[in-house]
């Protein structure tokens, strides 16, 4: 990479750091855990000492489901309970550092309204053009779910984005279906970084 490029790697005004779904029922021993998602916790910390230093914003999604949330195969949804408001599963990833001013976005938070991403139902475009973001650096859970619908919505809407390759896992329901989900972020126009590159 030439130092032109590597220059516009660094976080700036203009920039946030959206993590997605670092949830504990996501994680292993979790409900619906991502296998090996516990290894973007000190990745994403390593962005976000990055962005705190550098005094930018940090946003972070979260499914926030209801008791009888339509996801759940109770109510004819395709996954077991997972994220439900207020229990420990739904919590951040306790070893993620984010910082007070985090702003959260909560997802898919009633009843009959489910969301991968995090600009479904939400006002995420909202508050990031109230901010003036332009770029968005995203990282989390999973790269074929909530990450994929995250940054295919933030490029419909015209943000550039900054995947985190190093700080996402992938479900692989479908064996490939994470690398699959990674290809397609690149052909719509994501940058695929890495914390290195942007430390450098």
């Amino acid at each position: 990479m030439n130092k032109a490029n590597q220059n516009d790697l660094q976080p700036q005004p203009g920039d946030v750091l959206l993590i997605v779904d670092v949830q504990n029922d996501f994680l292993p021993g979790g409900s619906l855990a991502v296998p090996r998602g516990d290894e973007v916790v000190p990745v994403l910390n390593r962005y976000l000492n990055i962005f705190v230093a550098n005094n930018l914003p940090v946003y972070a999604t979260r499914d926030w489901h209801p008791e009888r949330h339509c996801s759940f195969k109770a109510q004819g949804g395709p996954w077991p309970p997972h994220c439900v408001q207020g229990t420990r599963g739904a919590e951040f990833a306790a070893a993620l550092q984010l910082p007070p001013s985090a702003v959260i976005v909560s997802k898919a938070a009633t009843v009959e309204q489910d969301a991968y991403s995090g600009f479904h139902v939400t006002d995420l475009d909202e508050r990031l053009r109230a901010a003036n973001i332009r770029r968005l650096f995203i990282g989390g859970l999973a790269t074929d779910y909530c990450v994929l619908s995250t940054v295919r919505d933030a490029l419909r809407l015209g943000y550039r984005v900054l995947l985190l390759g190093d700080a996402i896992r992938a479900v692989d329901i479908q064996p490939g279906d994470g690398l699959r989900a990674e290809q397609e972020m690149l052909g719509l126009g994501a940058q695929r970084i890495t914390v290195e590159e942007v430390a450098a």
